[in-house]
């Protein structure tokens, strides 16, 4: 019994046990391996019905492998197409807010956000019999096509309001994304948190430079 570890399912009267890997998993795992274990099913049975119904590790490793290269490569494709760099010249012109980093800040920045919900998205993947996985991956790649927009739209477009509603959009169905992934898995929601928190700070310097450069939006200007 040293695999396991005794926990008391939401809904169930009876404590039973689970592999320590399963500790967090969100709760429709955990009920399944309760009435499992309720209807009789030995702790060694337990253990494989665990596995098919929780996280598959060999599926969640593959996807990580490959989630993380692919949105580095595309994030930066992105950016590099739109000339989202400190050498655009129009980017040059604006008045931009004190608060603004600079610009080898947002390259990290974006790797490592890249990084950690591709991770999340991963765990999501390995998931493979859980209630609410494809519509948690689903969210999250309309969310990662709304986010690819916004470079181009901003940088080569010189749309900052329409760009403003694009990072509104990417955080609406960013945080949807994030209780989706909770239903998954905690791990994956909590991976999520440093993505939220970074699209909210960005809608506040894109709001700003809309403030600050009434006159610099092609939208208004009628280009």
């Amino acid at each position: 019994m040293s695999s396991f570890w005794w926990g008391r399912c939401e809904g169930s009267a009876a404590n039973f046990p689970c592999p320590t890997w399963l500790r967090g998993v969100a709760l429709p795992t955990l009920r399944r391996c309760a009435a499992a274990w309720e209807a009789g099913i030995g702790s060694e049975a337990l253990v494989g019905y665990a596995g098919v119904m929780g996280i598959q590790r060999g599926s969640m490793w593959r996807a990580g492998i490959v989630l993380v290269p692919l949105f580095l490569l595309l994030g930066g494709l992105s950016a590099r197409i739109s000339g989202s760099t400190e050498e655009n010249s129009w980017y040059q012109t604006l008045v931009l807010p004190s608060l603004q980093p600079p610009g080898p800040v947002f390259g990290i920045a974006w790797s490592l956000l890249y990084t950690l919900i591709a991770v999340a998205t991963a765990i999501v993947w390995g998931h493979k019999r859980t209630e609410g996985r494809g519509a948690a991956l689903a969210l999250f790649g309309l969310g990662f096509l709304i986010n690819l927009a916004w470079s181009p739209v901003f940088f080569r477009m010189h749309m900052i309001l329409p760009a403003m509603v694009i990072i509104a959009a990417m955080l609406i169905v960013a945080v949807a994304t994030t209780f989706a992934f909770a239903r998954v898995s905690r791990v994956a929601a909590w991976l999520m948190l440093p993505y939220l928190i970074w699209l909210g700070f960005a809608l506040s310097l894109n709001a700003s430079i809309w403030r600050l450069n009434p006159t610099a939006d092609a939208l208004q200007l009628g280009i």
